[in-house]
């Protein structure tokens, strides 16, 4: 019996008198309160929050409900917050970015870049899927980069990735039977000329390599074994 109530009283609210007291609301929060508390919240993340973390942040003071009924969307509210969404951004948003941090590098960004500005800007992997690989990006964004600079970043960073898993630095044999179980590397032939095959192009490599590990907090002996900080 009281479900009947219940229902014969929402069938009766006046949608005229329901609209204004939902306006009357809203306008507990201006626009650029709200935008506030989303880039306070960010900043507190250090990244683009969520609704779900929005909601869990103890310090933000509207709900996301609130935030949806101002802007008609999560991403629409971020949008105005100058916070791009990490799963969808637009293609003009994507490069955006890349300019932004571009300018403030005073040269291209790098994927290294990327990944250590992770939370102002989407992962690299977006960029790959939305423009084939980061070098068309860095390029549609107005920069000038060459091929061999990507795929030499892309060998680098796979070389990395073997030499934690060998627990050493890769020598030409180890990549050719990496390569033969995982065609996603690039072969061992096509990382050799990128040092023009000369003598020590391969040693040339592994240097590049062991830079790029100690830059990510692992230490490379004189040998050429990892071990962690």
């Amino acid at each position: 019996m009281a479900e009947k109530r219940r229902y014969r009283a929402v069938a009766a609210i006046d949608p005229k008198e329901l609209a204004e007291f939902q306006a009357r609301i809203r306008k507990r929060y201006t626009d650029e309160q709200i935008v506030t508390e989303i880039t306070d919240c960010a900043e507190r993340l250090g990244r683009s929050p969520t609704m779900r973390e929005f909601a869990a942040d103890p310090e933000t003071a509207v709900h996301p409900q609130t935030v949806i009924e101002h802007f008609g969307s999560w991403n629409a509210a971020k949008r105005a917050a100058g916070l791009v969404p990490r799963r969808f951004a637009t293609r003009e948003e994507l490069l955006g970015l890349l300019r932004s941090l571009g300018e403030e590098l005073g040269r291209p960004p790098t994927a290294r870049d990327i990944d250590e500005h992770k939370g102002r800007l989407p992962s690299k992997s977006l960029y790959w899927h939305t423009f084939g690989s980061l070098t068309n990006a860095l390029r549609e964004a107005g920069f000038d980069v060459p091929v061999g600079e990507e795929r030499l970043e892309r060998a680098v960073e796979q070389g990395a990735g073997l030499a934690q898993k060998l627990g050493r630095l890769p020598k030409f044999a180890d990549w050719g039977e990496a390569r033969r179980s995982d065609d996603s590397l690039l072969t061992e032939w096509q990382v050799y000329r990128m040092f023009d095959a000369r003598r020590g192009a391969w040693s040339t490599f592994q240097f590049l390599v062991r830079q790029y590990l100690t830059e990510q907090g692992t230490t490379v002996a004189s040998d050429g074994t990892l071990s962690r900080k």
